[in-house]
Formats: structure tokens, sequence, C-alpha cells
């Protein structure tokens, strides 16, 4: 037998099943599911992702086999419905629809009442008696399919019905009768010959071939690709066809059609939540064209199929044991469900439902940990208005809070005009009368998105959730009047004006409000009580059960105390990087560091320094103080000197002007030599230049003094009785005599500070590994360091060749070829960087088994990096205080991944591999794992 392509649900049993997803995609395995769990789902058919990929592989041919088994399957379904597909008398029509094996939510093509011919369209009509449904069923299909599989544009089948709505005086399409109808089916048909030269097509089986090749094309349209890119969805997948029979929503005031929700997807709370729309199709409910009603109201309109609802939703959430996402249609009276799936959700609302699910008995801890997106933490953390400054504002409108947090921006009426002022760096709030599938671009450049149109369940909505972007969808008070203005309320806007959303509230105003932080960031800095927050609350719970299994430490960067007490609040264990320049660019420092810099010996270099180092002093107790005894890794100067000097430029003005005046003869030589010296500190590559070690090792006073400073610290607080164990790194080494020379120059300082004070102290002198020779020769390194703490920022700028602050200028040009499919600036690039840190660590715990190991760069507060570095055996991650929280759910459910073998810190990131940056992964994970067994 061959390949297996398709596979038949129907009668209360399916050849699928929800573990399938991979082969059938997620609307397939769960059309599978449900029939098997006896639940009332129209019978059809999945075609295999398997297909897609052959399809293309065949240059858009079917694999052999496919269409003989999809007409097979066809079969069955006429057989379950009592009709035949294509028959004149009982005609069977059915719906032809994506179904990726990750959700994308309108990215993808669906063609519904495939089947309708012109002499089907009058068998509906005798069978259902009811010219009127037949006739708006073939226009919508007309519509569909003419625009989806032939590529007339929609708009132009619009213009056509809202002329026939002001003819016939009518507001909606729902008030045209049988004959209105029949006429628009005349006029479509006319308007796709001329746009496409062909008749429309009336052969049946004709209509499912080309709807069918319609969607596998639509996995490589353009918006398709764009919500890959963005989602990291790996092009090779492909999408399954789910062909089904058709039930109907539009046969009147009986029927209807709606999407819900097992608990809110905004908020979590757990009440049933969704939307629904009578007399419509599916489609109308997501594209946002009628603004829905509550799906609560079907209790009133179709009491016992709302009751059938309830029971459904309720033993569905109890077997997958998670939120789901539902699509139905009532025809007549009788419930369909036409799909579900795990539900998009907004951060706020992960979080919630994942706590209260293990509350309420359907998921254990160590689930709920793996059910919130390291990423989705993050909206805890997004600011909200000020409350003051948004109390005194009266909005201009309110529509349905649809996505988390606060946006203010200027108005961007396209989606390319979004992209356009986001790159001239403009905030931006995209406005229009509703969202599609292709404003995808131009909605991940804006802040938040603001809707005429459209429900909680509308394509905005959606995405809004799902990219954590700010939402008010349906605000009736929006109009859109043209492609430069806009009327909100009372007021007209041009493009350009500043307007602010709230996502929360639904609230929408004039005016740039100004936003503040969030209620987590509030507790943390002591602005609010944590028990008057009960997001903190549960924010704070989800964290806990995170650190019980989670193995690699997370500490922060941090320079200031200020940072370092932000740090600790968000649950740091340390400081992994204190980066010691910034505490010189201070405002009352900085003129002393110029000073010691423009000084031509070191005897008058230390005169300032001696200066700076009761200062430096000063911020490592403040540091020691807010760290309470765990670790902090304090680098000693790294930049160029000429980073603390004037630019150039700016001396060559200010010197002129002084010559110009004849004013200020002091001023002006003071400008000179200081000119004098940049000129002299001039590299034409500074980052390889006279920096880090180079620079303690032709300058030592430097080091020393730093030294001094780290240990005097120390040894006052431990005279308090704190216990303080201070690591020195030392920043780009990459030999080991450079090594050697600067840690006994500062072990040299540190016995002396220690005598003095008559402290005895532990302390580490380690090095930060950012060089590819230094990955390389990392066992010899370790013969005198004690630590190493991988600087991925450096490591990846000299392993690629790349300038960080330059790289920017091709990486997404590189992304958009296909060269790259990350910015390893931004996910550590686990082929090349990664290759070199394991080297490293072989090599260092090769030497020095017990040698602490960790990573202070960026990627530190990636997710994806985070769990490569609990792969690798590393013992902690560093990253920016914000990013604290992010790390410790990253690395428990990297953990939780290498334990149950799933991947699951991966799936709940929403990150794929990473392609072309992950195909040596095998042979790092059985390096590290030689590197964890000699440890």
């Amino acid at each position: 037998m061959g390949k297996k392509y398709v596979y038949y649900f129907g009668d209360g049993k399916a050849e699928g099943a929800s573990n399938m997803k991979e082969l059938l995609g997620g609307k397939g395995a769960g059309l599978a599911e449900m029939t098997n769990l006896g639940i009332s789902v129209p019978p059809g058919f999945t075609i295999t992702t398997e297909a897609c990929v052959e399809y293309y592989k065949r240059g858009k041919s079917y694999p052999p086999g496919m269409w003989d088994a999809a007409l097979a399957a066809l079969k069955r379904v006429e057989r379950s419905m009592g009709m035949v597909f294509g028959d004149p008398e009982k005609p069977l029509l059915v719906s032809v629809r994506s179904g990726a094996r990750a959700s994308m939510p309108g990215m993808m093509d669906t063609v519904l009442n495939v089947g309708l011919t012109t002499k089907t369209v009058e068998g509906l009509a005798a069978k259902t008696r009811n010219e009127r449904f037949a006739q708006d069923s073939y226009r919508r299909f007309i519509t569909m399919f003419g625009n989806i599989v032939m590529g007339v544009p929609r708009d132009h089948f619009e213009a056509i019905l809202d002329h026939k709505k002001e003819e016939m005086g009518v507001t909606h399409e729902t008030q045209l009768d049988a004959r209105a109808l029949r006429d628009l089916v005349a006029s479509f048909k006319s308007l796709v010959k001329e746009e496409t030269k062909k008749e429309f097509p009336d052969d049946p089986n004709e209509q499912l071939r080309m709807a069918i090749n319609a969607v596998f094309s639509s996995w490589n349209g353009a918006r398709a690709i764009t919500y890959r890119r963005l989602n990291g969805i790996p092009d090779s997948w492909g999408t399954a066809v789910n062909v089904v029979a058709m039930v109907f929503g539009n046969m009147g005031d009986t029927s209807g059609t709606g999407v819900a929700f097992t608990r809110d997807p905004n908020t979590g709370e757990r009440k049933f939540f969704g939307e629904c729309l009578m007399n419509a199709q599916g489609e109308d409910v997501v594209a946002g064209i009628r603004t829905p009603l509550p799906v609560t109201e079907l209790a009133r309109t179709v009491p016992q199929a709302y009751k059938e609802l309830e029971v459904t939703y309720k033993k569905l959430e109890k077997h997958y044991r998670d939120m789901l996402d539902l699509e139905f249609t009532i025809q007549e009276g009788k419930l369909y469900m036409l799909q579900t799936r795990v539900g998009k959700r907004t951060g706020i609302a992960a979080v919630r439902i994942a706590v209260e699910m293990v509350k309420e008995g359907l998921i254990s801890k160590r689930e709920a940990v793996q059910r919130v997106g390291p990423d989705q933490l993050a909206q805890y953390l997004y600011p909200i208005f000020d409350t003051k400054v948004e109390s005194g504002s009266t909005p201009l409108g309110k529509g349905l809070p649809a996505g988390p947090g606060a946006a203010a921006g200027k108005i961007a009426l396209t989606p390319d005009r979004a992209v356009d002022m986001k790159a001239a760096g403009e905030r931006v709030v995209l406005v229009r009368e509703e969202t599609s599938p292709d404003d995808i671009h131009g909605m991940n450049a804006a802040r938040g998105f603001l809707t005429a149109r459209g429900g909680m369940t509308s394509h905005a909505a959606v995405v809004a959730r799902q990219m954590g972007k700010v939402c008010v969808a349906g605000c009736e008070a929006v109009e859109v009047i043209d492609s430069q203005t806009v009327r909100i309320g009372a007021k007209v806007f041009r493009e350009g004006d500043y307007i602010s959303v709230n996502g929360s509230t639904g609230n929408v105003y004039d005016g740039d409000i100004p936003v503040v932080e969030s209620e987590i960031i509030q507790v943390v800095q002591g602005k609010l009580d944590v028990k008057k927050s009960e997001k903190y609350q549960l924010f704070a719970t989800l964290l806990s059960w995170a650190d019980d299994v989670r193995k690699l430490r997370v500490r922060a960067n941090a320079d200031v105390p200020d940072q370092a007490k932000i740090a600790r609040g968000f649950g740091a264990e340390g400081i992994g990087l204190c980066r010691t320049e910034h505490m010189f660019f201070a405002e009352d420092r900085i003129p002393i560091m110029q000073k010691m810099i423009l000084a031509r010996t070191s005897e008058e270099r230390e005169k300032f320094l001696d200066q700076l180092l009761p200062l430096q002093k000063q911020d490592f107790i403040g540091l020691y103080r807010e760290m309470q005894g765990f670790p902090v890794t304090i680098r000693l100067l790294d930049p160029p000197l000429h980073e603390f000097l004037p630019k150039r430029e700016e001396l060559m003005v200010e010197i002129a002007q002084l010559e110009l005046t004849g004013k200020d003869g002091a001023k002006l030589e003071e400008q000179r030599r200081l000119l004098a010296r940049v000129e002299e500190l001039h590299e034409f590559n500074p980052m390889l230049g006279l920096r880090g070690c180079r620079l303690g090792i032709t300058m030592p006073e430097i080091t020393r003094m730093q030294a001094r400073a780290i240990m005097e610290a120390a040894c006052e607080l431990a005279k308090e009785g704190k216990k303080i164990v201070p690591e020195i790194m030392i920043p780009l080494v990459g030999m080991v005599s450079e090594m050697k020379s600067q840690k006994d120059l500062v072990r040299e300082v540190a016995q002396e500070t220690m005598k003095r004070y008559n402290v005895k102290l532990s302390y580490l002198v380690g090095t930060m590994i950012e060089l590819p020779r230094a990955a390389v020769t990392a066992d010899r390194i370790a013969t005198e360091a004690e630590f190493f703490s991988f600087g991925t920022n450096d490591l990846t700028q000299t392993t690629f060749g790349f300038s960080r602050d330059d790289a920017a200028k091709f990486i997404d040009y590189y992304k958009t070829a296909n060269i790259m499919d990350t910015d390893p600036f931004a996910v550590l690039d686990r082929e090349g960087v990664g290759a070199l840190m394991s080297t490293a660590i072989a090599g260092g715990r090769k030497t020095r088994p017990g040698i602490k190991l960790g990573i202070c760069g960026e990627h530190g507060g990636d997710p994806s990096s985070v769990e490569f570095c609990h792969r690798l055996g590393l013992d902690y991650v560093s990253c920016s205080p914000f990013r604290v929280p992010i790390a410790r759910l990253a690395a428990a459910q990297a953990a939780l991944s290498v334990h149950d073998g799933k991947g699951a810190a991966t799936k709940a990131a929403g990150r794929a591999p990473h392609g072309r940056l992950r195909r040596s992964r095998h042979a790092l994970k059985s390096r590290s794992r030689v590197a964890r067994k000699k440890r």
C-alpha cells in the first residue's frame, strides 16, 4: 500500500486522533478527536500535511493516490449525509479549510459552499424550501472562490454588494431578498469573467480540486510567510486540508454561527466567553464585518442548542485540560462543532488559567509551568496608563478590550504606513475598519490596534492576544473617512495625530497619554502593596513553581544599587555582570575620569584614580547590600578610553568657537589638550583595540584601583557580619598569559587589603569568554581562571565578524532571503557560537572540574538561548533585571523539556527549531553530556 494521505471522520468514529497534530494539523486532529468523543461534528476528511509537502516537491502536483483517496472519502461523506456531491436534487456542499499543526489565525485560506453550481443551487433551494438561503450561499461561494481561488479582489465584490444594498434601500445583506441575491450572483459571475477572462467553474469536482490547490498554495502566501517568520514556524511543515460537509448558519433566525472560548482569553476568568451571529456563516464572525452578539444570547434565541453547547464545552475542556477555542454552527436549532483547539490567550490570561487549573485539579504544577510562554509572562510587565492623567481624560469612544496593556502613538491608517512610520522611529497605533490577514506586517509594526468593527473573536483580537499587542476592537465611534483621515467620536484626526488606547478597558483617548510601570513593577518597587495586586500573586505563584524545577540559577546584569534592588525583587540570585565603566559616566565622575585619561604618567593617573576609588567603593557596597549575600560578579574596566572623552568633531567645533571669541584662554588650552589626547587615543577599530584586559595590562594602576575598591567594600561589610563573596572578572582575555598577569595583580591587591582590614574573605578571579581564541584555549585559561562567564554579545561579533551596531542593516534582509532564520544577537547561534561555548566548557572542566560557568550577554534573557544554556550544563544565566522572571520560567521549561523529552520549553514559548543556527544541536548535546560526566 502507498502512503496514506487522507483520513476520514464521521458517524462517531475517526481514523485520526488529537495526538496526530503534526500529520493532520490542529484543525484536523481536533475534528477527529471530537468525532471520537461522540460530539456532533459534520462528516469529512483531512488531507495530511505530508500531502502538502509532496505537492510542492512535485511542482504543485498531487502525490500518487491522494486525489483518488479524497474522492473515496467524499463518497463516505455522501453516504453519511444521505446527499451526493454535485447532485441536482440532493446536493452535498463542503467547506475546504486549511489547518497547520501550529495555529495561524486567518493566515491561510478557506472556501465555503464548494459544490454549488447553476443546477445544485436550484436543488438546494427546493430541498430546503428556502430560495433566499440558497442564493445567499451561492453569492457567498462566488465571492470566496472568486477571491481566494481565482484572484479577483474582494473589494470588487463588496462594491457590487454595497451598490445593491443602496439600490434596495437596506443596511445589511441579511435584508436582501432572494431576487436581489439572484441578481448579485449574476453580477458576481460577470465580474469573475471580466477580471479573469474565464467562466466561473460549474463542475463540482473541478471546484473541489481548485479549492484544495488554493489552500495548499496559501501556505506560501505572503501573509502566511510573514506570520511564520514572526512566530518561528518552519516553512517545511506544510498545511493540512479539511474537507467537511457544510452545515448552514444562514438558514434563518434559528440558525447561526459563533466562536467561543471555554474561559475569557483576555483575563483568564473562568466563564464561557464568545460571540455569535444569527443567520450568518462562520467567516462573518472572525472577519469582523458585523459586530457580533455575546454567545450567551443563544440561550434566548436557541435555548436547546445553547444547553448542548454548554455541555459540549465543559466536556471538551475537561478532556483537553486546557482553555479551548471553539467554532460552531447552529442549523435550524441543531448544534454542530466545527473546530476545537487550544485557545490563543493574553499573557495575563495564560498565567491565571494555568494557576487556577492547578487549584481545580485539572493539571499539575509542572504542567502549569509548561503552559505559559516566557514571552507571555513579559506581558505582566507591560506599561499601563498613568491613572491620574487617564482619569482626567474623556474617552472619545469605547470598544471591546481585546488586547493587554495600554498604547499611545501616531495614527497609521494602512499597514504599509505603519511599517514606514515605525522605521522612522515613531510609536504607531494602527486604525482600521477591521483588520484582515493581509495587515499582518502593519500589525507587527504597531504598538496597538483600533478597529471600528469586529468583536473579541475577530481577527484583530485574536492576533493581538497572540502577539501581545494592545487592541480595542469594535469601537463604533471610529469612522475611517479616507486614506488620510478618521473620525473618532466628535473629532476628526489625520494620519500622524496622536491617540491613546486602553486594551484593558476599551477606552480610546485623544492625545499621547503617558504610561507608568505595570502592577508587578509597582509591587517590586514597593509602590503597591502585594495584597492589593491579584496579578502579582498569580505571577509570583507560577514563578515559585518554576523555581522548584529549574536547574539553572538566574542572575541579573546590574551596575548600580537601584538596578540590583529591582533584580532582587524579580528573584535574581546574584549579579552576573556589573559593568564598572557605567559607574564612571555619572556627572560628578566623568570630569575626574577625563583628567585621569589626560594624565601622561602612572603617578599622575593614580592621583585621579584615588579620587575615583571611594566613589566606586560606595557603589560596590550598595550592590553588596542589595544582593544580601548572593554572588556579585564585577567586570573590570572594559571599553576603550576614548568613550569617556568628548567626540572629536564636537571638540573641534568648541575650539573654533573659543578661538573666534578670543575669550577664556585657559578653557581653550584645556580643550586643545583634550583634542590632542582624543587624537592620540583614536583607533581604526576600537572594538579590537586597547580595551579590556589590554587596558589593565598597559595601565595596571586602573586594575589596582578597581580591585582595591571591590575588596575594601567587601571587607567593610564583612566586618558588619555580612557574607560577601566577590567574583572579579577580567574582560577580553584571549591568552592564559593575559589572565595570569591580571589575576596576579588582583591577588596582590586583595591580600594587601584583607591584611589591612584584618579580614579573611573568599573571592574568585575569573574571566569573560568573548573571543574565539579564549574558547578554544579554555583548558589553558582555566589553569588561572576560577570561573568563566560567556560574554555572548562580543563572542557573537567576533565569531561571525558582524558588528552588533551595524548588523541590523543586513540581518533583516538575510532573514527575508532565507540565509538566516534568526538574528544571532537576539537568539544564540547554536551552530557556531554554541560550538565554541561547548568547547570552552569541556576545556574548562577538564582542567578545573568545579569551575563555575555562566552567561552574561543579552542572550541570558532569551528563552531559546536559556534552554540551550541548560542543555550545555551552565550553572547560571544573567540578564537584564526586567528579564529575570522570563529567564526563571524559561530555565524551568528547559529542565522539564529535557526531563520529558518533548521540547516543552520550545512549545510553550511558541518557538520552532532555529533552522540553520541549530544543525549541530545533537553534536552539542552529546558534547555537553560528556562535559557533565567529567564534572
